[in-house]
């Protein structure tokens, strides 16, 4: 059998090729070793990814459920704060008026209707309160204010009563104005009709934050506060016992209001435990994922490092055998 030679050449492109070959090796192993991944997944997995994609898809989706689940949690934190705002205001309302007295009626009086209006003020400026730019109280109109000001909504309220010298008359105009399909869908409201896209949670689950500026509980807080700005209107020419009926009717109906508002923060509170409890399921699965895709791309240290070893060892021997034929010569093979 005859021996195959290989010239120098063919030698030296065979050395450099191994040479090339180790040094990826080291490379591809040292990697590992530090991110603890293996670089090559498929190899890894046996051309097998199936199980491995469907791991990394749950992630994704776990992510954008996530991301939902937060702004749900930014929505009804801001809603909260709102309504409390909000029920503040109308609390020191109705606590003034609860507070008149015979003596100094009328400037007492006139000091309630100021506070009514900044009460006013104060309300129709937290339903219109908005989250990175979208409204909180306008429905699916997100990209406009839920309300019009103040003195758009009592100028057109103006209209409406002028003439009325009885309480029922007057409360029988705020009634139809504030129902729906009146003054108040037509002038005040400027949100969406139909409700806010709900947000997901995960697992099927969805929460929907159904809280709009024209819902009734806001439709009766600004009729309570109405009747106390409009009581001390100069301009209506309402008698003495009428403005007194209406501020009292006033904080009647402001309290009454008020407990209103405690009854949606409490139904709100009930959508913010649901998001915390999602926040938390959301957070364990996202960490149970994590762990499925370690285990699958994982690079075993220990394992790793005796590879490591072997590749240099390899590398030093391969330097070593250059070194050796290079030293090579006519000279030397003639002796």
């Amino acid at each position: 059998m005859s021996a195959v030679s290989m010239g120098d050449l063919a030698q030296s492109v065979l050395l450099r090729r191994q040479n090339v070959e180790i040094k990826t090796e080291i490379s591809r192993l040292t990697s590992e070793l530090s991110s603890g991944r293996v670089q090559d997944v498929t190899r890894h997995l046996g051309a097998d990814l199936s199980y491995l994609t469907d791991v990394e898809r749950s992630l994704q989706l776990n992510a954008a459920v996530t991301n939902s689940t937060k702004e749900a949690a930014s929505y009804t934190a801001m809603m909260q704060s709102s309504l409390n705002h909000m029920q503040e205001a109308l609390g020191g309302l109705s606590s003034e008026i609860l507070g008149l007295n015979a003596s100094g009626l009328n400037q007492t009086a006139q000091h309630v209707s100021s506070t009514a209006r900044a009460a006013m003020d104060t309300i129709l400026s937290t339903l219109n309160t908005s989250v990175a730019g979208r409204a909180l109280f306008a429905g699916s109109t997100t990209d406009a204010a839920a309300m019009q000001g103040a003195e758009t909504i009592l100028s057109d309220l103006r209209g409406a009563v002028a003439g009325q010298t009885t309480l029922a008359g007057v409360e029988a105009v705020l009634d139809n104005w504030f129902d729906v399909g009146g003054g108040y869908d037509s002038v005040a409201y400027s949100g969406g009709s139909e409700n806010l896209s709900p947000f997901q949670l995960g697992d099927g689950e969805r929460i929907e934050l159904n809280i709009k500026a024209d819902d009734a509980v806001f439709r009766e807080t600004l009729k309570a506060v109405s009747l106390a700005v409009l009581s001390q209107d100069n301009t209506l020419g309402f008698g003495a016992d009428l403005k007194t009926q209406m501020l009292t009717r006033s904080g009647e109906l402001s309290f009454a209001a008020g407990n209103e508002i405690t009854g949606t923060r409490a139904n709100l509170g009930y959508a913010e435990a649901r998001i915390e409890d999602a926040t938390v399921r959301l957070a364990v699965q996202k960490t149970s994922f994590e762990m499925a895709r370690n285990a699958l791309i994982s690079a075993d240290p220990y394992d790793t490092v005796v590879k490591l070893e072997q590749t240099q060892f390899r590398l030093e021997s391969l330097y070593t055998a250059t070194a050796r034929l290079s030293e090579l010569s006519l000279v030397g093979f003639l002796r």
